[in-house]
């Protein structure tokens, strides 16, 4: 046998090592690839990182939100007020127009008081040229 010299059996140990840490990584690897697939690690890395975008994004947008209300106090709350307006236009509306139904039917009656008087001031206006 030959002997070899002593830095090229270090060198083997640390090969051997090494090479034994890469195929544990491989095994690991291979292990969690069995219990998620590619696809499904793919989807779900890009699934994270949108949400994660979108997130972000968001709490942007409310932050400006947040700032721009602060600013403009008095149009926020006029706009607040359109909107409630809006929304709530067709009970306001049946309200307005039971309160004319209601004025409607006192002024119908002093109508007919008034067309009956005034019928009969005109049957006597034609009584008296008769």
């Amino acid at each position: 046998m030959t002997r070899l010299p002593q830095r090229f059996i270090e060198d083997r140990a640390l090969r051997d090592a090494a090479r034994a840490v890469l195929e544990e990584d491989i095994a690991r690897i291979r292990a969690s690839l069995g219990e998620q697939g590619v696809a499904s690690r793919v989807s779900s890395s890009v699934t994270g990182s949108i949400s994660t975008r979108i997130k972000d994004g968001a709490s942007d947008v409310l932050e400006q939100a947040k700032r721009q209300a602060s600013d403009h106090a008095g149009v926020l709350a006029v706009l607040v007020g359109a909107i409630l307006l809006w929304l709530m236009r067709g009970p306001l509306l049946a309200l307005i127009d039971e309160e004319d139904e209601e004025d409607g039917h006192g002024d119908g009656e002093e109508n007919a008081t008034g067309g009956a008087t005034g019928a009969g001031s005109q049957g006597a206006a034609q009584g008296e040229m008769e």
